[in-house]
């Protein structure tokens, strides 16, 4: 996806514009509430108080795959951050460093927001995460710290965001 085209089905949205409520279903969201506590068997996540959070699972846990791991075991990404450019490639590991330590914040306190995959593809890196907040979190951040041209892209049927940072 070069960095002045839009897929069918995506409409380009400003940067800030709440837009990133919930507004379809998700087939990776919890379809109920989950008994208490519940661990999941791959990453050690705990579902406690209505969420999931890193503790030590109690004795007697229930098991439930959370959607994150779910979405691994599926490879079906809902952000992709596609970073490019002549900065960029000069700075990569740099700017590589700054994603990881958004990702790794990010996950510290939410258990599902994390990093799939790392990919280069003809001159660009391409991000995918299991959650559309970490790829936007990334990209502001990104901007924030090189400006840039950040664009966002995001498909409400299918609950994906495609971020592009451009520097």
């Amino acid at each position: 996806m070069s960095a002045n085209t839009i897929p069918a089905g995506f409409r380009q949205i400003p940067p800030h514009d709440g837009l990133f409520q919930e507004r379809v279903h998700d087939a990776y969201k919890l379809k109920g509430k989950l008994p208490e506590p519940t661990v999941c068997p791959k990453c050690g996540a705990v579902f406690h108080a209505g969420r999931w959070q890193w503790m030590k699972a109690p004795a007697g846990a229930h098991q439930e795959t959370c959607s994150a791991c779910h979405r691994e075991h599926d490879h079906f990404p809902a952000g992709y951050l596609t970073l490019q450019g002549v900065f960029f490639l000069t700075h990569r590991d740099e700017i590589m460093n700054l994603v990881h330590n958004v990702e790794k914040r990010e996950r510290a306190e939410h258990p599902l927001e994390r990093i799939m995959a790392v990919e280069e593809k003809g001159g660009m890196t391409l991000v995918t995460t299991t959650d559309i907040h970490l790829a936007r979190g990334i990209g502001e951040a990104l901007h924030h710290a090189y400006k840039g041209e950040l664009k966002y892209h995001y498909n409400p049927g299918e609950n994906l965001l495609r971020v592009s940072w451009t520097h």
